[in-house]
């Protein structure tokens, strides 16, 4: 058994598209419409192209309510290592990119928290 497909869900799939891509520098994958939506994923450059994270639209009422939820608790929704920390966090400030937690050890990590402009906090991590 393994991973293959994780979701995240966003509540503007285009906005989140550009994010993940242009300022996250994640690849699209797919693109296809699913009715009024779409099956949006991307994959990380650096990893292999079958783990794929889905960029789900929020329409679901419960998926709406859990997303404000966390975010309001300050819960990240997902993470992602990353190979220099402080590298990282100064690139994406560069882009604009708001974090809510600047790089700061943690046990055997250091981790950043970033809003990814589309409803949720991220985790960015180096072990």
């Amino acid at each position: 058994m393994k991973i293959s497909l994780t979701s995240i869900h966003v509540n503007d799939q285009d906005e989140a598209l550009k994010f993940y891509t242009e300022v996250l520098g994640f690849v699209k994958k797919h693109d296809f419409p699913v009715g009024e939506f779409k099956w949006l994923t991307v994959v990380s450059p650096e990893g292999p192209d079958d783990i794929e994270l889905l960029l789900e639209p929020n329409d679901n009422p419960v998926a709406r309510s859990y997303q404000e939820g966390i975010f309001e608790q300050a819960i990240p929704h997902a993470a992602f290592a990353v190979q220099d920390i402080h590298e990282e966090y100064e690139r994406l400030r560069k882009l604009g990119v708001v974090f809510t937690m600047e790089p700061t050890q943690a046990g055997p990590v250091i981790q950043a928290v970033l809003n990814d402009t589309c409803g949720n906090l991220i985790l960015l991590y180096q072990e």
